[in-house]
């Protein structure tokens, strides 16, 4: 258990910059003391003191903020970040090097018993506020972003944003100049596949993407409409007559070859008559 609180407090100076020394976390931190009181509420669990367990529980509740039941499953080096507002479930799992951020529940969405919580795998971090509802299996090194509500399984290395949680497949990353110093941190925590609050540089919306992409689908069509239109009435002005000017000269090119075949069909239809 010694061995396993040193992981806890290393991985607390790994996550967080404002740790400075090992006292002041033992001290200060609550998610520390929620750790400490939760895997010995577990062990009372595990020997049937369900009774003790539940009042451990409650008490480290009280102090921390933080609700974790006795039977959840919790790995190696799990770190909660703040930490107040944390509500995980009886059956919820927890893998190694995970971290939450405060508010973060993982809840079930059923009254029947057996597994009805969250599964999180090796290396998750879940942004604050996040909610994952339900016996889902969230892969490794997943990213669920601040006040995301996932009722849907999320695959490894993905991230899930929104209400209901989306998953974004591509970030685009600006270039942006970095200081050496903050240049050392991004490579490290990229090293070690943390992202604080599961927040990615420029993380897109795929649905206002699409919006976007949708926007200018129309846009040029529109454009084209004009050309077309401006290039029907040069021909003849009788046959069409455009409400709006074209956005812009249609290619001299193109405007021949249209005023060409037009007149093949002309002359064409001509000599049927």
């Amino acid at each position: 258990m010694l061995d396993q609180l040193k992981e806890d407090i290393n991985a607390v100076f790994e996550r967080d910059p404002a740790a400075r020394n090992t006292l002041e976390v033992l001290l200060t931190y609550p998610g520390i003391h929620a750790l400490i009181m939760h895997r010995m509420a577990h062990q009372l669990w595990m020997h049937r003191f369900k009774g003790a367990a539940r009042g451990l529980s409650t008490l480290n509740r009280f102090l921390t903020g933080i609700e974790i039941h006795p039977g959840a499953r919790i790995g190696k080096r799990f770190f909660i970040d703040h930490g107040m507002g944390v509500v995980i479930g009886e059956t919820a799992e927890i893998g190694d090097d995970v971290t939450l951020y405060h508010g973060v529940t993982l809840g079930g969405t059923t009254w029947n018993k057996g597994k009805r919580h969250p599964t999180l795998q090796d290396g998750v971090v879940v942004g604050a506020g996040a909610k994952i509802l339900g016996p889902l299996l969230i892969g490794k090194n997943a990213k669920i972003g601040s006040n995301a509500v996932v009722t849907k399984e999320v695959p490894d290395n993905a991230t899930a944003v929104g209400n209901p949680a989306r998953i974004i497949s591509k970030v685009a990353e600006k270039q942006t100049v970095l200081s050496q110093e903050d240049s050392r941190r991004l490579d490290y925590a990229k090293s070690i596949g943390f992202q604080p609050y599961a927040a990615t540089p420029n993380l897109p919306d795929p649905v206002m993407d699409a919006f976007r992409i949708l926007l200018d689908h129309m846009q040029k069509t529109d454009h084209r409409l004009h050309e077309i239109c401006a290039s029907l009435s040069d021909i003849d002005p009788k046959f069409i007559n455009p409400s709006e000017k074209p956005l812009s000269k249609i290619d001299q090119a193109i405007l021949d070859e249209l005023k060409k075949e037009c007149k093949l069909k002309n002359t064409s239809n001509k000599l049927k008559n």
